[in-house]
């Protein structure tokens, strides 16, 4: 029963080549370093296709925590879009921002702290976790060696591994 309940597409258009070019035209672009911006690269990387099992988004998701725990503290330009009343209300809010810059920077420095340390403890845990599941394997298919039997429930152990990328490279 591999019916399509219902189909979307053009006479005359092929998607395939379609999608074919754009992949090219993204890969180019990469080479070339157009889409080395934070924010493109993160929305590559969030493209959950490529993930193909629980450990690969396991090790996807501590990256992109990684990449993410720490709180941006840099200064930002205070802009206002209000032509009457603009350049007043930028002034209270650098005054503002001025007044509360201190605690402001306090409070993200020790939240920068904490993220950082929170994910090194889950890298930890699960880097812990991954060697005993391993050892484990490794000692069931020992015993199975022994025994003669062969279970259908556990793989072979594969070798350890460092975290992967989201391609798997």
């Amino acid at each position: 029963m591999s019916q399509t309940l219902f189909e979307i597409n053009t006479p005359g258009v092929d998607a395939e080549k379609l999608v074919a070019e754009i992949r090219a035209a993204v890969e180019k672009k990469t080479g070339e370093g157009v889409y080395a911006d934070a924010r493109i690269a993160h929305a590559e990387r969030m493209n959950l296709a490529h993930l193909r099992d629980a450990d690969e988004f396991l090790n996807f998701y501590l990256k992109c925590l990684r990449d993410a725990v720490f709180v941006d503290i840099s200064d930002f330009p205070i802009r206002e879009r209000r032509r009457f009343w603009g350049p007043a209300l930028v002034a209270l809010k650098k005054v503002i921002w001025g007044l509360l810059k201190f605690y402001t920077y306090r409070l993200w420095s020790q939240q920068n702290q904490v993220n950082g340390l929170l994910v090194t403890a889950i890298e930890g845990v699960d880097q812990k976790y991954a060697a005993k599941i391993q050892e484990l394997e490794r000692r069931v298919q020992t015993l199975e060696k022994q025994t003669g039997t062969v279970s259908k429930v556990y793989p072979p152990p594969a070798a350890p591994e460092a975290t992967k990328d989201w391609k798997g490279a």
